[in-house]
């Protein structure tokens, strides 16, 4: 078999190896996974030696055809799944598959990782240098304006554009029965009025000038809403005897910035003085009062815009403001307009020099002759017109005065004015009853529309019984078991109190010896009872 091979076929190419760290010489014998030497029969798992087939999983030898999943050898086209060893790369002649790269040749894959990857590395420094500017943008947003959460001291809101809705409609959202709420605006700013009496009295009582750059960082610490001159001037004109403004210099400020020949406004509390001589202190009883006495100060301004708000209804009402308890229910509290600030001391402006005669009235027996001419002869130049007169536009024509609003009566065509004046009063002295109500009058009125809904519960209880008279613990324990609401034993004994003062002859309570017992006349009409108690409430309501 050698001889009709011939010499050439004799040795096996070093291409032929299966491969690189088990090469078969020749003659040796092929074990399972040992390629085979020249002459040896390859088997089913044995890479093919010279001349022998090659098999689905064998390697083919020089010359042999290429299965499908054969490596090529030398001069045996490479296939396009093949992978190729470090002996199998493709020898001069053969032809390159297209996965199988060139000797002498860097390796596609890798270059392709190389260039993703400097991608990869260029945009992350493109990314990482946009996010360097935009800190460094908001940094300096911030050094420039302090970031406020929210910047709620002065709510001025664009032309046209309404207030927020929980400004506008602060005054409903408040817990307990409604009263004299004050609106938010005032609210923010009896707050504002509180921690700044707070730290002007601490930097008083250390004997430290208070100024404004000091007390505005606190406050808006404090509050968290932006504190400026225009809140103080607020807080000076609802309250002008609480401090004492001014302008000086020479206040150290220990600031970048601001230099201690600038001019800083100052504020110093006004108390009263004390009875040994001494230096009068801002106590916390003092503060208590002062912030009393601000808060009274803004009621009596809501007041004021609501007495000019019932003035304006048809017809005018008018409530003393010792029984004002309640606003208006069309009284828009929330929408009152803002407190105009005081005027507060301003540094005095520099003298500046405009014209050559202010130069020359502030020079004159300071400076030569010639220059004192020289300046004469510039303000004369510059005294004269130096175009003529342009005619005055003519003055625009005043715009009339609005007109108030008629009040539409093409909706109640047909109805006599009479019955319209009787409801109008009516429903006049059902806004005024409202608004002059006492609490004790309004915790009345809350029991009386709970009792028809309790007097069908105590029916229920006293024929599940079967009992002519119960103990007022037993009848209060099953009912505050079954209302609808939270209520204590003793508010419910406090309803039945009521309910037994209303109906004598339905309910009645009879005291023996230590205990209080309730007895209850069934065979009444339920409906009526229910009806009597939902009467009483309306008149009372009124």
């Amino acid at each position: 078999m050698c001889s009709l091979l011939g010499p050439s076929h004799q040795v096996s190419s070093p291409s032929s190896l299966a491969s690189p760290g088990s090469p078969a010489g020749p003659g040796s014998p092929a074990g399972p996974d040992i390629p085979a030497g020249p002459g040896s029969p390859a088997g089913p798992d044995t890479p093919a030696g010279p001349g022998s087939p090659a098999g689905p999983d064998t390697p083919a030898s020089p010359g042999s055809p290429a299965g499908p999943d054969t490596p090529a050898g030398p001069g045996s086209p490479a296939g396009p799944d093949i992978p190729a060893g470090p002996g199998s790369l493709a020898g001069p002649g053969s032809p390159a598959g297209p996965d199988t790269p060139a000797a002498g040749q860097p390796s596609g894959l890798a270059a392709l990782d190389t260039v993703s990857e400097l991608q990869s590395c260029l945009w992350q420094a493109r990314a990482l240098g946009e996010r360097v500017q935009a800190l460094k943008a908001s940094a300096r947003k911030d050094a420039e304006t302090p970031s406020m959460p929210e910047a709620e001291g002065r709510p001025e809101q664009p032309c046209g554009e309404p207030l927020p809705a929980y400004q506008r409609f602060h005054a409903l959202a408040q817990p307990g029965p409604p009263g004299l709420v004050l609106p938010y605006k005032y609210q923010v700013l009896a707050e504002m009025f509180r921690s700044m009496d707070t730290v002007v009295g601490m930097l008083h009582n250390r004997s430290e000038t208070a100024t404004f750059a000091k007390v505005k960082r606190a406050v808006q610490d404090m509050t968290r809403k932006r504190f400026e001159e225009r809140s103080v001037g607020q807080i000076k004109a609802v309250y002008p005897a609480s401090y004492r403004f001014r302008q000086e210099r020479g206040v150290p400020t220990f600031k970048d910035g601001v230099k201690r020949s600038d001019y800083q406004l100052t504020i110093e509390p006004l108390l009263d003085q004390e009875a040994d001589g001494a230096a009068p202190q801002l106590t916390a009883s003092r503060l208590l009062q002062r912030r009393q006495v601000f808060s009274q100060r803004l009621l009596e301004r809501a007041k004021e815009h609501h007495r000019a708000f019932l003035a304006s209804l048809s017809p005018p009402m008018e409530v003393p403001d010792d029984q004002l308890t309640r606003w208006h229910p069309r009284f828009s509290v929330d929408e009152v307009p803002d407190i105009e600030p005081a005027a507060l001391p301003q540094p005095p402006a520099a003298e500046k020099l405009a014209t050559a005669q202010e130069v020359l009235a502030r020079a004159r027996g300071l400076v030569s002759p010639r220059m004192e001419k020289a300046l004469s002869e510039l303000a004369l130049r510059s005294a004269k017109p130096s175009s003529p007169a342009e005619p005055s536009s003519p003055a625009l024509p005043a715009s009339p005065p609005p007109t108030p609003p008629t009040t539409p009566t093409h909706a109640l065509k047909g109805v006599s004015q009479d019955l319209l004046e009787r409801v109008r009063a009516k429903e006049a002295q059902k806004q005024l009853a409202q608004m002059t109500r006492r609490p004790e009058q309004e915790q009345r009125l809350q029991r009386l529309e709970r009792l028809p809904e309790l007097a069908r519960l105590l029916r229920g209880v006293f024929v599940s019984e079967r009992k002519p008279a119960l103990t007022m613990a037993a009848v209060c324990a099953r009912m505050v078991g079954s209302y609808c609401a939270t209520m204590s034993p003793g508010e419910m004994e406090k309803h039945l109190l009521l309910l037994s003062e209303l109906l004598p002859d339905w309910l009645s309570l009879h005291h023996v010896r230590t205990d209080t017992y309730v007895k209850l006349d069934k065979a009444a009409d339920l409906a009526g009872v229910t009806a009597r108690l939902a009467l009483r409430a309306r008149a009372e309501g009124l």
